[in-house]
C-alpha cells in the first residue's frame, strides 16, 4: 500500500421549535410536582461542580474546555456536552469511540476496524485535549486514539464549533477534552469489577483511592483495567491493558501538587487493514457476511500510549490563582498488516490485489503551560480574567519493515490462512517535529446584573519540518508567525432558568499545499458563529440548549495548474456549515436522568455542491435511565436511540467511472438494567444494537467499507469498598 501510506497511517425545524417549547413547560411541571418533596432533595444538588464521579449526574456544573474560565454550561455562549461517570457506568462506555458515538453532534466513521474518523458539524475532530492541553493525535498512523481506555477518566467534554482559543491549530468541528479522575479521597473507597460478554469478552477492573498519610495532606488513587475479548469479525482478537496512579498533596492550605502517570496497551490479532471492496469485478454489489475479513491470521497492530503529568497550583487570599502543568505523552506502533484491495470475481473470489506492510512508529510530545486568573474590580462591578502560556513539541519517526507484495487468493474461500511476507530490517520511513507556543488571555465582563460580556485571544507561534525517505529533499517548514484567534460570547440572563447567548470563534489549519513560487500555501480559517438559548433547571442538575450555528472555512488549496511538472495551488474560499441543535442532560426527576440531542445541517462546498458527505447531517441520541422507587428501588432501567441520516461515498467502480454507494438512515437501540443487592453489590446487564442492524462505515477514496457491531451483550459484577 505504499501509494496509500498517507491516508492509511496515518427541515424539520419546526419540530425542534415545539419541542424547545416545551422543555420549560415539562420542567416547571415537573418543579410543581415536587413542592411537598423538597426536603428529600440532597444539599449537594445545587452545588455540582466540574467533577462529576459520585454526583450521580448527567451533566456537570461548570466546565472549561471552552475557555480557561471555569464556567457553569449556561454561561458558555458554546455548545458544550459533557459524558458524565454516571453516563459512563450506565451505558458501559469503554473507549473514547463508544462515547463519541452517543454524544449529541458528533459521529464517528468506523472506516476500519483499528482507526476512525471523528466530526462533527461537517468536519474533521484532529484536536484531544487530556485535561484541556491538546494531546498527539495521529488518526492516519496510529490506532491508538480510537481504542483508548476511559478507565483513566472522570469524564469526557465536547466543544463544538470551532476551539482556537483553547487547542490553537485544527479544524472549525469540535474538541474532546479527556478529565482525569482526582485522588480526592481522605479514607479509603473504591471498587472492583468483573465481566462477560459476547465474542468470549472477559474484563476486570479495580480503582481505589486513600489517603496516604494521617492528615489527608497526601492522598493516592490507582486504577487497573483489563481485557480480552475476540470479535464478530473471523480472526481478530484483541487485548487491552490500562493502568492509571495519581497523588495529589496538600503542600500548604492553599498549595496542591498532582503528579500522574497512565499507560494502556492495546494488542490486536488480525485487524483489517483496509475494508471489504463495494463492487464484484462485474460492477454488481457485493452482500458479505458482517464476519467477512480481509486479513491474515499473522497480522496484528499493537499500541501503547504513556502519559505522564504534573501540576502545581497555588491559590491567593484575593481569589487568584497560578497553575503550571507539564505533560509528556509517548504514542508506540509496531505493526504487521495485510491489505486486499480490488475488484473480486463473483463466480472465482479471484481478482484483488494484495499486499503487506509493516510499520514501527512513535510520537512524542512534551507541553508545559502557565496560568494564571481571579476576580477584578473595574467600574464598580466584579470581573474575571484568565491569561497564559502554553509550549508544545511533538516529534513523530517512523520505520518500515519493507513494503512487499503477498499472495492473494479465493476471496470466496477467504480464511486468513496466506504466508506472511519475509520482511526486511526496519529502514527509515519517514519524521517531522511540530512546535507550538502561544500566548493567551480571556476576560469575562459583568457589563450589568443579566448582561456579561467575554473577550479573548490567543496568538500562537507554529513550525513544522521533516523529512520522509521518497523525498528528494526535506520538507520545508511550514511556519506561521504570531496567528491570532479571537473569542467573543454574549450572555444574556433572560430570568433565574434561561439565558440567551451569542458567540464567535475561530480556528487555523496549516496546509502543505504550495503556490506557483513554491511557498506554502496560507493557513485555512475556520470561522465559527453561534446564537441560542440555555436552560438550567432544579439547581443546576438539568442542562439545555438550543442552538444554530454557522461554519466558514477560508483560504482552501484550489488546484490550479502545474509547473515543470509540479502541481501548484490558489487560495479560495472553502466549505460551509449551517444547522441547529438541540441538547438536553440531566436530572428529569428524582432517579430519572436523560440525555437527549438532535443535530441537523447542510456542509457544502464553495460551488454548493455537499461536502464530506460520509458524515450524517442528522444525528439524534437519547439515552434515559429510571430508578424505581418503592421496594423495588434497587432496579435501575434504561435505553436509548441513536439514529443517523444517510450517508454517501463516490469512489471508482470497476469500470473505471464514479459511482456512488449509500449507507441508508438507520437506528441503533441500547438497554440496560441494573439491581443494587446492597448499597455495595451491583450486577448489570447492557445489551446493545438489540433488533441487529447491519451498517458500515466508508473509505471513500478506496471503494471499501467495513461492517459494524451486531447485537451484543455483556454482564458485569461490581462490587465498591
Amino acid at each position: 500500500m505504499a501509494n496509500h501510506a498517507k491516508t492509511h497511517f496515518p427541515k424539520r425545524r419546526p419540530l425542534v421549535v415545539l419541542v424547545a417549547l416545551a422543555i420549560p413547560a415539562m420542567v416547571h411541571a415537573q418543579q410543581a410536582t415536587q413542592v411537598d418533596t423538597l426536603p428529600e432533595i440532597k444539599v449537594e444538588a445545587a452545588t455540582l461542580g466540574e467533577t462529576t464521579e459520585g454526583t450521580g449526574s448527567y451533566t456537570s456544573g461548570r466546565s472549561k474546555s471552552a475557555t480557561p474560565l471555569s464556567m457553569s454550561l449556561r454561561d458558555t455562549p458554546q455548545s458544550v456536552s459533557v459524558v458524565t461517570q454516571q453516563r459512563i457506568e450506565d451505558q458501559r462506555l469503554l473507549t473514547v469511540t463508544d462515547v463519541l458515538n452517543n454524544t449529541t453532534g458528533v459521529s464517528v466513521n468506523q472506516y476500519e476496524t483499528n482507526r476512525a474518523q471523528f466530526n462533527a458539524r461537517g468536519f474533521k475532530i484532529n484536536n484531544i485535549m487530556i485535561d484541556g492541553v491538546p494531546t498527539t493525535w495521529g488518526q492516519g498512523w496510529s490506532s491508538g486514539e480510537v481504542m483508548s481506555s476511559l478507565a483513566p477518566y472522570d469524564r469526557v467534554e465536547i466543544v463544538r464549533g470551532a476551539t482556537g482559543l483553547m487547542t490553537g491549530v485544527g479544524d472549525p468541528s469540535a474538541a474532546i477534552n479527556l478529565v482525569h479522575k482526582r485522588a480526592a479521597s481522605k479514607t479509603f473507597t473504591g471498587s472492583a469489577d468483573v465481566g462477560i460478554g459476547s465474542w468470549n469478552q472477559r474484563r476486570a477492573s479495580a480503582d481505589v483511592s486513600s489517603s496516604l498519610n494521617q492528615a489527608g495532606t497526601v492522598r493516592g488513587r490507582l486504577v487497573a483495567e483489563y481485557e480480552q475479548k475476540d470479535s464478530w469479525i473471523d480472526l481478530m482478537k484483541n487485548k487491552a491493558q490500562t493502568v492509571f496512579g495519581t497523588i495529589e498533596a496538600d503542600l500548604t492550605d492553599n498549595t496542591l501538587l498532582t503528579l500522574g502517570f497512565s499507560r494502556q496497551e492495546n494488542n490486536t490479532k488480525s485487524p483489517m487493514w483496509g475494508g471489504l471492496p463495494v463492487w464484484y469485478s462485474d460492477g454488481t454489489r457485493t452482500n458479505f457476511d458482517r464476519s467477512k475479513t480481509t486479513s491474515a491470521n499473522w497480522s496484528r497492530w499493537d499500541a501503547t500510549y504513556e502519559n505522564y503529568f504534573a501540576k502545581l497550583e497555588h491559590r491567593f487570599g484575593n481569589g487568584w490563582k497560578i497553575e503550571g502543568n507539564y505533560s509528556y505523552g509517548e504514542r508506540n506502533g509496531d505493526s504487521y498488516l495485510y491489505y486486499q484491495s480490488g475488484f473480486p470475481n463473483r463466480a472465482t473470489g479471484l481478482g484483488l490485489t494484495a499486499n503487506g506492510g509493516s510499520y514501527l512508529t512513535q510520537t512524542r510530545q512534551n507541553d508545559l503551560s502557565v496560568n494564571v486568573s481571579g476576580p477584578f474590580a473595574l467600574a464598580g462591578r466584579t470581573h474575571e480574567l484568565a491569561a497564559g502560556y502554553i509550549y508544545s513539541e511533538q516529534k513523530f519517526n517512523s520505520y518500515t519493515r519493507g513494503y512487499l507484495p503477498a499472495s492473494s487468493a479465493n476471496f470466496n474461500t477467504w480464511n486468513g490462512g496466506v504466508p506472511a511476507p519475509n520482511w526486511t530490517a526496519p529502514t527509515y520511513y519517514q519524521d517531522d517535529t511540530t512546535k507550538q507556543q502561544s500566548l493567551y488571555g480571556v476576560a469575562r465582563f459583568s457589563l450589568a446584573d443579566p448582561i456579561k460580556l467575554i473577550l479573548g485571544s490567543r496568538v500562537t507561534s507554529y513550525d513544522k519540518s521533516g523529512n520522509a525517505y521518497y523525498l528528494a529533499q526535506p520538507y520545508q517548514t511550514i511556519k506561521v508567525d504570531h496567528k491570532v484567534t479571537p473569542y467573543a460570547g454574549l450572555i444574556y440572563d433572560i430570568n433565574e432558568n434561561f439565558s440567551a447567548y451569542a458567540s464567535y470563534t475561530s480556528i487555523f489549519q496549516t496546509q502543505s499545499e504550495t503556490t506557483v513560487t513554491g511557498s506554502y500555501l496560507k493557513p485555512v480559517i475556520g470561522k465559527s458563529a453561534e446564537a441560542g438559548i440555555k436552560g438550567e433547571f432544579i439547581g443546576g442538575r438539568l442542562n439545555g440548549s438550543l442552538a444554530v450555528f454557522h461554519i466558514k472555512q477560508d483560504n482552501l488549496a484550489q488546484a490550479a495548474g502545474t509547473i515543470a511538472g509540479r502541481a501548484y495551488y490558489t487560495e479560495a474560499n472553502g466549505a460551509t456549515s449551517d444547522g441547529f441543535e438541540l441538547d438536553l442532560a440531566g436530572e428529569l426527576a428524582r432517579g430519572w436522568n436523560i440525555n437527549v440531542g438532535y443535530t441537523q445541517f447542510e456542509a457544502t462546498k464553495a460551488d454548493g455542491t455537499d461536502v464530506n458527505t460520509v458524515y450524517p447531517r442528522k444525528l439524534f441520541r437519547v439515552f434515559t435511565t429510571y430508578r424505581l422507587p418503592g421496594q423495588w428501588n434497587g432496579l435501575t432501567v434504561g435505553g436509548g436511540v441513536n439514529w443517523q441520516d444517510a450517508t454517501y461515498a463516490i469512489a471508482t467502480n470497476p469500470s473505471g467511472a464514479k459511482e456512488r454507494f449509500e449507507q441508508k438512515a438507520f437506528s441503533l437501540v441500547n438497554l440496560m438494567a441494573r439491581y443494587d443487592f446492597s448499597p455495595k453489590l451491583s450486577a448489570q446487564l447492557n445489551i446493545n444494537n438489540v433488533f441487529d442492524k447491519t451498517y458500515f462505515g466508508m473509505a471513500e477514496a478506496f471503494g471499501q467499507l467495513t461492517y459494524g457491531e451486531p447485537r451484543n451483550a455483556t454482564l458485569s459484577l461490581r462490587y465498591r469498598f
